[in-house]
């Protein structure tokens, strides 16, 4: 075994070169230090207790644990193809990059995919194309109780606090939104001077914590929340039920982590552990929660007012629809996070398996509320790895009104997709509160590529649309897009799911929904009657 061997060769080689130093050549005092530098590392290996493979092979075994730190680039820059990288492939990161710098994003020689692959989806074009739009389409936010109704752009950036991303990194996010003429989600991290001090339309985001919002004891603060959202650059409001990368689970930042900025931006002491419950305070049953939404739009002055959700049980959403339709209380919109989203840490359990996608989920959400005769007051947001012209037109087809991008704007400022959000050691500054590692971001540079990149993903998306024959994003429909079923087959997304008739759930729900609707309830979350859950 090498554990026997190495350490005495080594010793037995260190002390011939002293021989050899004080003999012959102070030369050989070089080959002392190397020989006894790694004689004590092989003594140290064999006698150490955490690593096993240390201790069987001294010395070398520190390879593995080297090549292991080099693996994440070694796949991503040399094995990697530019079609399946996870969780953006290169091809999707290439085209992000050069549209943030001002490059078309353009390929040459065709597709790499493999079109006959069961799952494989494309959009049917025209022959009678039509010219796209100079202007970006504009989606109004704000249903009937809602007196400042907003125009959202088709691509916004999507919820990330301050203490995920760096100050830099949100003044960039910022000044691109406000240069674009796009909305910036604060994320639930709080309302910070950070997001403020560049002027860009922001969506308000608060999560069980109720960060920048909150009392001592860690409830709900109304005049807090009414004196923040009355600034001018808050545009929308939004409740956080849960994300779409972790949903169903809260989060805590040590006290090591919570610095006076981010004290002041969360309203937390500075030095003590800083906790988001896995669930809200201010409200336990869909009734309430409605009503919730109700006094967050009275105390933002009636801004739009909405939350954000990952889909889990559809009994859950169904019974929120019916609490709006006995209590006649509307959010403005409804902001529907894909599994497939993004997070600066979570459990591998969560990301990879809890929650439902963003086409299931978006698509239940929306017949839900064509169903129970709410659609047209309630606007559908997008979010989970939208990243490109087809991205938008997908979640379009699928239901929604606009889309919100995270990692993609992330990108855009700079990310390389390292994954070391969690660990403080962001090697470009994006995802860091380290100040020499975010001082490599700088904003003014950044700040163009996130203006260029969303100007430019939604004019893909305008071209697409063009390309189908229609006149803009509301004449999509499912029947457009198609989809692969298998080797011999494609069908359409209408011909795929049920897409439910304006009040068909008021009426008579379908077999596919009706015990779904008789077990949601206004009054709870669980399963009601003879859809209860054993």
């Amino acid at each position: 075994m090498l554990r026997r061997v190495v350490p005495p060769v080594l010793t037995l080689l260190t002390i011939a070169a002293v021989e050899a130093a004080l003999g012959w050549s102070p030369g050989w005092w070089i080959a002392v230090a190397a020989f006894g530098a790694f004689a004590a590392l092989a003594w140290h290996d064999v006698l150490q207790r955490r690593h096993s493979i240390l201790r069987n092979y001294p010395v070398a075994g520190h390879m593995r644990f080297l090549l292991e730190k080099i693996r994440p680039e070694i796949q991503q820059y040399f094995i990697e193809r530019n079609y399946d990288g996870r969780p953006y492939d290169r091809d999707t990161r290439s085209v992000i990059y050069e549209r943030a710098k001002g490059i078309h994003g353009e390929k040459a020689y065709g597709t790499e995919l493999d079109v006959n692959e069961v799952g494989y989806e494309f959009v049917l074009h025209s022959s009678a194309p039509r010219e796209p739009d100079k202007e970006q389409p504009r989606v109004r936010i704000g249903g009937p109780d809602c007196t400042q109704p907003y125009d959202m752009a088709l691509l916004n950036v999507s919820a990330m606090s301050f203490g995920a991303l760096s100050a830099n990194a949100i003044r960039a996010l910022n000044a691109g939104a406000r240069a674009g003429g796009f909305a910036h989600d604060t994320g639930e991290g709080g309302l910070t001077e950070y997001h403020l001090e560049n002027g860009g339309d922001l969506v308000w985001e608060i999560g069980s914590g109720y960060f920048g919002a909150r009392t001592k004891s860690g409830d709900f603060d109304p005049e807090m929340f009414r004196d923040k959202a009355a600034q001018a650059q808050v545009k929308c409001v939004s409740l956080k039920l849960s994300q779409g990368a972790k949903p169903g689970i809260g989060g805590v930042l040590p006290a090591a982590k919570v610095t006076a900025e981010i004290a002041e931006a969360r309203n937390v002491p500075k030095g003590e552990k800083c906790v988001s419950p896995a669930s809200h305070r201010v409200f336990h049953t869909p009734r309430e929660l409605v009503h919730f939404i109700a006094r967050m739009r009275e105390l933002a002055d009636g801004k739009p007012t909405g939350f954000k959700l990952c889909i889990g049980y559809r009994h859950e959403f169904l019974a929120i629809c019916k609490a709006m339709v006995e209590e006649q209380i509307t959010p403005d919109f409804i902001i529907v996070d894909g599994s497939e989203g993004g997070t600066g840490a979570a459990p591998l359990e969560y990301e990879d398996h809890v929650g439902m996608p963003l086409t299931d989920g978006l698509m239940t959400v929306h017949n839900a509320l064509v169903g129970a005769g709410l659609r047209d007051r309630i606007k559908i947001g997008a979010s989970g790895k939208v990243a490109t012209g087809i991205d938008i037109v997908k979640r379009l087809v699928q239901g929604a009104d606009y889309t919100n991008a995270a990692r993609a704007m992330m990108q855009a400022v700079g990310c390389i997709q390292s994954q070391r959000c969690h660990t403080n050691q962001c090697p470009v500054g994006v995802a860091t509160q380290d100040p020499q590692r975010a001082k490599a971001l700088v904003v003014a540079d950044k700040t163009t590529r996130v203006t260029q990149y969303q100007a430019a993903t939604v004019a893909q998306a305008q071209q697409m649309i063009a390309s189908l024959g229609l006149s803009g994003p509301h004449e999509l429909h499912p029947a457009m897009l198609m989809r692969r079923v298998d080797h011999v087959h494609t069908r359409s997304y209408y011909e795929l799911f049920d897409w439910l008739e304006p009040g068909e759930l008021l009426a008579a729900a379908p077999a596919d929904w009706a015990d779904d609707w008789a077990a949601a309830s206004p009054d709870s979350f669980q399963r009601h009657a003879k859809g209860r859950i054993e």
